[in-house]
């Protein structure tokens, strides 16, 4: 429950812009880890897809680059 409560603590601050780039990218990570990104707002998947596009994430969540 700690984890889930810490994931949810992350998203508010994304969503009100007060995570840095590689907070906001372990956030992700850890989104595909949990495999939650299409159970999110459409946004969540969205960036998923956008995040191994480009290769900062691979299929299951492990971060390629660092910020």
């Amino acid at each position: 429950m700690k984890r889930t409560k810490d994931l949810i603590d992350q998203m508010m601050e994304y969503e009100s812009g007060l995570l840095s780039d590689p907070e906001t990218l372990e956030m992700f990570s850890t989104i595909v880890k949990e495999k939650m990104q299409y159970s999110l707002q459409g946004h969540y998947g969205r960036t998923v897809t956008s995040l191994i596009i480009d290769g900062w994430l691979d299929r299951h969540g492990q971060i390629l680059k660092e910020i």
